[in-house]
């Protein structure tokens, strides 16, 4: 089986989408929209100043002048008229450039959006939850890693998906649940296989008590209530999720445990602790982090990020788009 990314990318060359890059004043992003044009993963809109962006095979827009920045305020201005905002806000906005990519990809100007090599998760998030909305039936945006581990039998091929990583600091039962279905579904659309999910704690089917665990144990049935298509179990410990002779002993009736594809954290610290271990300590490939339940594809990089990273997600990108188009 290809490894991830090749497959990504095979899968974005195919039906090429639109994808808008708004940090044209990294030299990441630069370096990384060269690649990708190289490669033919996507058409390339990269905002920034033209006369300092050089990107053969890219178009380079600076929304400031931009014939569409009027458009896009008045746009913008009336889908959030009930929130306050007036015209002069609105113009204003779309002087920055992840508001005005943004509004390219809610006017379906572009048909994704990557951003965060030099600006936080919040200026990613914000204007896409207020402008592009939460995907209809999602109840809570969230983030995941593809985890490739090398010279590993566990997941699809050495493949794992880890959530939340990047945005719920401590999610509630209910929480928690609504992150164990929008991954099931990130991966069945990405990897095509039915996965099985793995709802972790430091407890295994009630061999320890608390309400850390009792939030766990709540959450898995939740998951069931709402999708019983998802298998899905917990609380399991990390071993009796991956390691078969564990999951004999510790889980023996679970139809995930010993086998999961997909490993969901209690919270945002163990989420972001495990995965960083994964890939400083086994050389794991880390793809991500990639949003999921936003209404249209929009992905938040790491500040850390080199630009392969910024590459493999726009491929990902690409990919959701075709997905949800």
């Amino acid at each position: 089986m290809a490894n991830f990314l090749d497959r990504m990318k095979a899968q974005a060359k195919s039906r090429k989408m639109t994808i808008v890059l708004p940090e044209g004043e990294d030299q990441r992003t630069i370096d990384a929209a060269r690649q990708i044009v190289a490669e033919g993963l996507a058409n390339l809109v990269i905002l920034g100043d033209p006369s300092e962006i050089s990107v053969e095979g890219a178009e380079v827009v600076d929304p400031t002048v931009s014939d569409k920045h009027e458009p896009y305020a008045q746009a913008l201005q009336k889908l959030r008229e009930k929130k306050g905002m007036t015209i002069e806000q609105a113009r204003e906005l779309m002087d920055d450039n992840t508001y005005f990519g943004t509004m390219m990809v809610k006017m379906g100007d572009a048909d994704g959006l990557v951003s965060g090599a030099c600006h936080s998760t919040a200026n990613t998030l914000r204007p896409a939850l207020q402008i592009l909305k939460t995907a209809p039936g999602t109840k809570l945006v969230s983030s995941f890693m593809i985890m490739c581990i090398p010279d590993c039998d566990h997941g699809l091929d050495g493949t794992l998906l880890f959530a939340d990583i990047g945005l719920n600091e401590y999610p509630d039962a209910e929480g928690l649940s609504e992150i164990a279905i929008s991954s099931h579904d990130s991966w069945k659309a990405l990897m095509g296989t039915e996965p099985k999910i793995a709802m972790l704690s430091y407890s295994s089917h009630g061999s320890a008590n608390s309400e850390h665990v009792d939030k766990v144990a709540v959450a898995t049935k939740l998951v069931h209530e709402k999708r019983p298509d998802i298998l899905c179990d917990g609380e399991l410990q990390l071993d009796a999720a991956l390691m078969e002779e564990v999951a004999c002993l510790k889980a023996p009736e679970s139809e995930v445990a010993g086998d999961a594809d997909i490993l969901i954290f209690p919270n945002l610290d163990a989420g972001n602790i495990g995965y960083k271990l994964v890939e400083r300590l086994a050389g794991a490939e880390a793809y991500g982090p990639v949003l999921q339940g936003i209404a249209r594809p929009v992905n938040d990089l790491s500040r850390g990020c080199k630009a392969t990273d910024i590459v493999a997600v726009v491929a990902i990108t690409a990919v959701q788009a075709q997905l949800g188009a």
